[in-house]
C-alpha cells in the first residue's frame, strides 16, 4: 500500500495539533501513551513522538481514542482550511 505524505514530508495532519492538546492538558508523552493505554490504545511514548513529529500515520481510529483522552472534539486535532 502506498502512503502519501500529507505536507512538509509529514505522514498526518494531526500530530502538530495533538501535541498542542497534550501540551495545554499538562500531559507528558508517556503520560498520553498511559492514558490511551487505559482507553484501550496500545501506544507507547515512541509512537505518540513519531506522530506528534509526523513520521507515523495515525489511523482515524486512533483519532478517536485522541479525542476521548484529551477530551476535544476529532475536529480540533486536524488543521484549520487554510
Amino acid at each position: 500500500m502506498k502512503l502519501y505524505k500529507y505536507t512538509d514530508g509529514r505522514a498526518n495532519a494531526s500530530g502538530q495539533k495533538i501535541k498542542e492538546r497534550r501540551e495545554a492538558a499538562g500531559l507528558s508523552q508517556e503520560e498520553l501513551a498511559a492514558q490511551l493505554q487505559l482507553a484501550g490504545l496500545n501506544l507507547n511514548q515512541k509512537a505518540i513522538s513519531r506522530i506528534e513529529t509526523g513520521e507515523r500515520v495515525v489511523p482515524d481510529f486512533e483519532l478517536l481514542y485522541f479525542s476521548k483522552v484529551l477530551n476535544v472534539q476529532i475536529c480540533e486535532l486536524l488543521p484549520a482550511d487554510e
